[in-house]
């Protein structure tokens, strides 16, 4: 394999400072924005940290390397009779300061189209030239949860000891693959320590910013690690769209109805798990996974073609 240091650049001459709590090692968190990111969950989060921290881009890997510009064109600005400015996508490590002054990194950008196995080992690379302790990744995927729900997360991590929080949603999946998954395994692979949050995001919100996830994300990585992240705003956010979602949906019974009925499965769900693990029997007329996306799927389908009040 060619050499992995030739995907990127070191900026600057930044190292963790000395006689601080990055003694013990830094996180590195990293938010890919492509495949594995519903609801914009952890683009959200990690431009929120990039925009409200204070910090400097430490690294940039070279995008014209990893990147399908065809697949993902980025934007420029046409005025009247001329092409006024291009925004070029951008990879790169953030060194970033927490609410107390506690240093961490932050990689992100758009998930590489190709060479992974590269971009895994430069990402590597990085590791120990920063003194990494822990590699932590964000994402989101659609599930058939509801929205009226807290949000809930998938944890995974090289290792099990490494996991606090039992995962409600379990079982043996074949999925796609992504940079940041290849990137844990590999990582793992060379006894190093890595976990990653899933947010669960509404199937039905997959495509817009929901940023309650990117909070439940971050807070997350605040009570693994230790670092006081400002999560507050997006909180707020969160709330906000809520309220909005909930406006538009009380103009559509049917959508009404299949929300109310996700809130039922959703709860009966969470309770017949809960019943499991204290010894009790589980209730097999519990929808499984499988039929609350069919149920799902079919309202979407329905909104598509119009056939919901007529439209």
């Amino acid at each position: 394999m060619p050499d992995p240091a030739e995907l990127y650049e070191i900026v600057g001459d930044w190292e963790p400072p000395a006689g601080s709590e990055s003694d013990a090692g830094l996180v590195l968190m990293h938010a890919l924005d492509g495949f594995l990111d519903a609801g914009s969950a952890a683009q959200l989060a990690a431009n929120h940290l990039v925009e409200t921290l204070e910090g400097e881009v430490v690294a940039k890997f070279d995008i014209d390397l990893l990147h399908d510009y065809r697949a993902r064109r980025p934007p420029m600005v046409f005025v009247e009779d001329h092409y006024e400015s291009y925004t070029a996508p951008q990879l790169a490590v953030h060194a970033l300061k927490d609410s107390t002054g506690v240093p961490f990194l932050l990689l992100t950008g758009p998930e590489p189209d190709v060479m992974w196995e590269r971009f895994t080992a430069a990402v590597g690379q990085l590791t120990d030239r920063f003194g990494v302790r822990l590699v932590v990744g964000l994402g989101g995927v659609p599930m058939t949860v509801p929205h009226t729900r807290p949000t809930t997360l998938t944890t995974h991590g090289t290792r099990s000891d490494l996991l606090r929080r039992p995962n409600v949603w379990r079982g043996n999946l074949r999925i796609p693959g992504s940079a940041s998954a290849l990137l844990e395994l590999r990582l793992g692979e060379q006894g190093k320590d890595a976990i990653g949050f899933v947010a669960h995001v509404p199937h039905y919100l997959a495509s817009v910013e929901f940023p309650q996830a990117s909070a439940a994300l971050l807070d997350a990585v605040a009570e693994e690690t230790g670092l006081l992240l400002p999560v507050g705003s997006l909180h707020q956010a969160g709330v906000t769209r809520l309220r909005e979602i909930d406006a538009q949906l009380a103009d559509d019974p049917q959508a009404v109805g299949v929300v109310k009925a996700l809130e039922e499965q959703y709860d009966s769900f969470v309770a017949n798990r809960q019943q499991a693990e204290l010894g009790g029997e589980a209730d097999d007329n519990v929808p499984t996974g499988e039929e609350l996306g069919a149920e799902l799927e079919r309202f979407l389908a329905q909104l598509e073609r119009g056939e919901d009040d007529g439209r």
